[in-house]
């Protein structure tokens, strides 16, 4: 099936019987490791979703920008974010990523599984240029693999997994990104495609494969 990936289609997505599992979701397991010991700074996250990583981040000490389209996500995570004590340190921003420009550049900028209504690796070149010299990006993507495989992974911005298989368009190689990313200007720290397997709604089951990019810009 096609997606879009616009306003509608989000706002569906958020407002169906998946929104509970989603905004319930953990700070993703990729940020944790490769963010853990940057010194914090400003950040931020596209395509926050329900927060989960704009509020792992704030509660290290970063000030975030979390942006998303669906005001439903929105309203979910500025509702987790006051439960965590840390909405001074959130800046939550209903936006459309395609068309969106931030009005200043950031320590790290990352995003996990988020697909606005744009080409996927457009999408990612995008959101490096919003990373401040000597600053960090972070790339969790859906790994693009057989399609045919079953393995029941949900692509609501990745903090709900049991729903149906990302299409094709929404999903990339670490190859892929880091082409995209000019050698003179950025370092690649990490470039890695991995497979997890998670509980998903039911106690099911589910094969996670992700792709994951970390660089830094010179």
């Amino acid at each position: 099936m096609t997606h879009a990936f616009d306003k509608p289609y989000w706002d569906q997505i958020w407002q169906s019987d998946r929104a509970a599992a989603m905004a319930a979701g953990q700070p993703n397991p990729h940020l944790v490791r490769e963010v853990g010991d940057l010194a914090p700074g400003t950040a931020l996250e596209a395509g926050c979703g329900a927060g989960a990583e704009a509020i792992w981040l704030a509660t290290r000490g970063w000030q975030v920008t979390a942006a998303d389209i669906a005001a439903a996500a929105l309203t979910h995570a500025a509702e987790r974010a006051t439960a965590a004590g840390v909405d001074a340190k959130v800046d939550w921003v209903e936006a459309d990523l395609s068309t969106w420009e931030p009005d200043a550049r950031y320590d790290l900028v990352t995003t996990h599984y988020a697909h606005p209504a744009m080409p996927q690796l457009d999408f990612y070149e995008r959101i490096a240029s919003w990373v401040a010299p000597k600053g960090m990006l972070l790339i969790v993507g859906h790994l693009h693999h057989d399609q045919n495989a079953s393995s029941g992974h949900g692509h609501g911005h990745g903090h709900g997994h049991g729903g149906t298989e990302p299409p094709a368009a929404a999903s990339v190689t670490a190859a892929d990104i880091t082409t995209r990313l000019d050698p003179s200007v950025w370092d690649v720290v990490t470039a890695e495609e991995s497979h997890r397997n998670l509980i998903g709604p039911g106690g099911h089951p589910v094969s996670v494969h992700d792709v994951v990019v970390k660089a830094s810009r010179r």
